[in-house]
């Protein structure tokens, strides 16, 4: 590579030298820090990213392109979720702070593990090649895992650590699988090159390399994990209800964000031309994952288990969108959007409360909460509205948009389990609002409110009531983004 090349591929990555540089600085000034107060770290962690975020955004209107040799790509598609990825981890920072020293774990690696894995996350979603992509995802992972096990006095956090290490290392193992497969049938670890040598293999046999399919299995059953898609769900309830809330809360918007846009560019573009085989794959997938998730979280007590079969069940509805093909790519996005907002605003909901000086993990902990906070419990019930799909909150005409891409597929069949789950699944939404405005308790309000936790939740209601009358901005922005794919 020439010097000009060198420099104009450095041009392509500067938000994510920028962000490499601001968490290694954060590193140093942390082990040298001798206050163990980590607010001036919390601040810094997110000035960095909202810095991170404008680079972004004057990447996005001033190139697109290649560069290391086509192994970094940047465009529209790249660059909004990236921006998606900033905004959910300054939200995540922002209500994390109280609930980290109420549980003394208030040190500063957790800001920069957060700025490590989005790092990770960023590199992956511009991943021009098998080992760009992979290279970002385990930088991410390594993150993740530390984040789960981060209340090392607790067994609960200790065993969500392990547990998502060891079975994160699996996933990593069938993907490294099935990108060598992929490498030995197309010759080459290249998005750009392997599209063409499945297009090649098309043209001359009629047929695809059964090698070639395989390593796409494996590589789905990989990216299956980290999205938490039945079968390879296991995982989610066990690390959401062993890590710290703050964590939950982050794992459960931010790493699913960077997954699907690999997983939507994978699909769209190296192997687009095999829909008609992975399209049965994320089919079983998603009607799984839909029903399985449904009929789980009715059992559930514990709020983060029961976020973790919610997680599962709106995964399940987004892979309908992947399902349907170029058709659902808008839906699909629209619905991971609407689906961040109202997941972060519930996770600063369930933070604002405690029990006893605790922390509020029980369903019916929440019992009484309409008397003692009326604007709390009505901001919760608007967003759990919307998660559910109940008219006319944002969420559902996010389901309304990933059924009527499904129908215009022919994906019928899909189409009305994804409808049947959603009605099951209301019901334990519902259940949260009966327990907070008509069962009796004495849960209170954190009396460390801080001011992220209500910015948060605020945010997240008026996008959610905003949508209903302005879907316009939202539609907007998602048409720019998926662009690239069509």
């Amino acid at each position: 590579m020439d010097q000009f090349a060198l420099i104009r591929s450095l041009n392509f990555a500067v938000p994510e030298i920028f962000l490499a540089v601001a968490a290694l600085i954060a590193l140093v000034y942390g082990v040298f820090k001798k206050d163990n107060d980590i607010m001036d770290m919390h601040k810094g962690a997110m000035s960095a990213l909202v810095l991170t975020a404008c680079l972004v955004v004057l990447s996005l209107f001033t190139h697109a392109g290649t560069g290391f040799s086509g192994m970094f790509t940047t465009n529209a598609f790249t660059d909004v979720f990236k921006l998606l990825l900033v905004f959910s981890s300054v939200a995540t920072l922002a209500i994390s702070l109280p609930y980290l020293r109420q549980n003394n774990i208030a040190r500063f690696e957790y800001p920069v593990l957060i700025m490590t894995s989005v790092l990770g996350m960023f590199i992956m979603i511009s991943a021009g090649s098998m080992l760009t992509f992979y290279l970002g995802l385990e930088l991410q992972s390594l993150s993740l895992y530390i984040l789960a096990a981060f209340r090392r006095e607790s067994s609960l956090s200790s065993e969500a650590g392990l547990k998502y290490f060891v079975l994160g290392a699996l996933s990593s193992g069938f993907m490294l699988f099935g990108i060598s497969l992929i490498y030995g049938y197309s010759g080459s670890v290249m998005f750009d090159s392997v599209a063409m040598a499945v297009y090649a293999m098309l043209e001359l046999d009629g047929v695809v390399n059964q090698g070639l399919l395989l390593g796409l299995v494996f590589l789905l059953a990989g990216l299956a994990f980290k999205i938490s898609a039945v079968p390879f769900h296991m995982w989610t309830p066990d690390v959401y209800e062993g890590s710290p809330t703050t964590v939950t809360a982050f794992f459960s918007v931010v790493p699913k964000l960077a997954a699907f846009a690999i997983l939507i560019q994978l699909l769209f573009g190296p192997f687009a031309a095999l829909y008609s085989e992975w399209s049965q794959i994320v089919w079983f997938m998603a009607a799984a994952s839909m029903v399985l998730a449904a009929f789980a979280a009715l059992r559930q007590n514990n709020i983060k288990r029961l976020m973790a079969y919610s997680s599962i069940s709106n995964v399940g509805f987004a892979l309908i969108g992947v399902t349907a093909g170029w058709v659902g790519l808008e839906a699909v996005v629209t619905y991971l959007v609407i689906y961040m907002v109202g997941t972060l605003g519930l996770f600063a909901f369930i933070l604002c409360l405690n029990k006893e000086n605790q922390p509020v993990e029980s369903i019916s902990d929440l019992a009484g909460l309409s008397k003692t906070a009326p604007a709390l419990s009505i901001s919760a019930a608007v967003l759990l509205f919307s998660v559910s799909g109940i008219p006319p909150m944002a969420g559902f005409f996010a389901k309304l948009a990933i059924f009527l891409a499904a129908i215009q597929s022919g994906l019928i069949v899909l189409a009305v389990l994804g409808v049947l789950a959603s009605v099951v699944s209301a019901f334990y939404y519902l259940r949260l609002i009966k327990v907070m405005f008509f069962d009796e308790g004495d849960v209170s309000i954190d009396s460390d409110y801080g001011l992220g936790k209500p910015v948060v939740l605020t945010m997240s209601v008026v996008f959610t009531l905003g949508y209903i009358f302005m879907p316009e901005p939202v539609s907007d922005i998602v048409r720019f983004a998926i662009l690239p794919l069509l």
